[in-house]
């Protein structure tokens, strides 16, 4: 299926993946007070949580760094275009799914400002999703 999705989106997703990876040690901090809970936890666990952290926080950024520096690339319709546009999609529609299933157990902060925050994070989360989704459909129109 051929689509026309602006580099323009494409480049709003990459700086705000980039965003997401740069903001994430402040709300963990900040707002999950995170390194409070993990200290309860076995040293092992406690690298292996931190561990994970990272890895978050790597893919974010490396998922920003793609879009910004490759754009034109993501919606080549190439095999390669396609495994990664899946890759990122599925990436963030699992978040979303996890976000919606678990997060509301849980309560953040009642200032105006977390809430805000969490108004904005949750945007970003569809906009990914959304973005990366599209390049998907759209490149596996173009793959043999």
């Amino acid at each position: 299926m051929k689509m026309n999705i602006p580099d323009g989106l494409i480049i709003a997703g990459g700086i705000g993946q980039i965003f997401t990876a740069l903001i994430y040690p402040f709300i963990r901090h900040r707002v999950f007070d995170w390194y409070n809970d993990i200290k309860k936890l076995k040293p092992l666990n406690q690298e292996i949580a931190k561990t994970y952290g990272y890895y978050i926080q790597g893919l974010n950024f490396s998922f920003g760094l793609i879009a910004l520096l490759l754009t034109g690339d993501l919606k080549n319709q190439s095999g390669l275009a396609l495994a990664i546009t899946g890759l990122i999609a599925a990436y963030w529609i699992g978040k979303l799914a996890t976000q919606v299933a678990y997060y509301p157990m849980y309560e953040i902060p009642k200032k105006w400002i977390y809430k805000a925050g969490e108004i904005g994070m949750n945007t970003l989360f569809i906009l990914f999703a959304v973005v990366f989704t599209l390049l998907f459909v759209h490149n596996l129109g173009g793959v043999n």
